[in-house]
């Protein structure tokens, strides 16, 4: 029988550097994972941290970290061929299913880009599976973006609007935030058009609110409150939100029950 308190050992297969405190850690894993779901992580002597899953490979799951604490300065410390702990995939994750044969909106904005990254790759992939796609990604400022050549191989097969909140320089990306692009939107099927949200609860309630703004179905809107997540099993409590515990019910709500979540 299997122990979901039980961490596993799991080789990096790559590294790919972002910025100076944020890397991507290719792990091998072998097993059904969701984007949106999350792996604790862990070192010996250190401690564990909750990580998203940014992206699905044959035998792999990609694990973005940022440099932030005393297990992810550990972390940060290996080189591949080395090994650290795992335990899951946790949590709900998005389906992709519920989206092909309409339009999806896929708004993001910084770290928030990680547990949607999977999403978007799958459809780049099978664009051919959707009506029609747009991402609107954004970060502080041109330094502080992940996974740009992702973004290159995006603008190929869906909408991309790529922006920064401020740049010191001339840069490709547009300035300004996340939902100053909401309304500019060119949805044909808005009864049936999807969006996901994800990124700093200030970002995610305004997006959301502008794509309600716009027409887009409560019942159509998908949320991660991936910031809250934690043990994972729903034993240590930090994930609750009245009754509802994020790592066993979340990180992904529709927006009908995440606008609920008021912590």
């Amino acid at each position: 029988m299997e122990n979901n308190y039980v961490p596993f050992s799991s080789e990096i297969k790559k590294i790919i550097k972002h910025t100076d405190i944020e890397y991507t850690f290719r792990m091998a894993f072998e097993g059904d994972v969701k984007p949106g779901q999350f792996f604790e992580v862990s070192i010996p002597k250190y401690g564990e941290a909750p990580i998203s899953v940014s992206g699905i490979g044959e035998g792999t799951v990609d694990l973005t970290i940022r440099k932030v604490g005393k297990v992810t300065n550990e972390v940060f410390e290996l080189y591949e061929g080395q090994h650290f702990f795992m335990r899951g995939p946790y949590g709900n994750g998005f389906d992709v299913n519920l989206y092909k044969e309409k339009e999806l909106v896929v708004i993001a904005g910084g770290t928030g880009v990680s547990p949607v990254r999977g999403v978007v790759d799958y459809f780049s992939k099978n664009i051919d599976e959707l009506k029609g796609m747009t991402l609107i990604a954004g970060f502080k400022t041109p330094n502080d973006i992940l996974f740009l050549e992702d973004f290159g191989s995006w603008k190929k097969n869906m909408n991309v609007i790529l922006t920064v909140d401020c740049a010191e320089d001339n840069t490709s990306c547009q300035i300004g935030l996340v939902t100053q692009y909401i309304p500019k939107l060119e949805i044909k099927d808005l009864a049936n058009a999807n969006a996901i949200v994800v990124g700093p609860p200030a970002m995610m309630r305004f997006s959301a609110q502008g794509l309600l703004d716009y027409g887009f179905k409560e019942e159509n809107i998908w949320i991660s409150q991936e910031r809250k997540m934690c043990c994972g099993v729903g034993k240590c409590g930090h994930c609750k939100i009245g009754d509802v515990y994020v790592c066993l019910e979340g990180p992904v709500f529709n927006y009908t029950k995440g606008k609920t979540l008021i912590d």
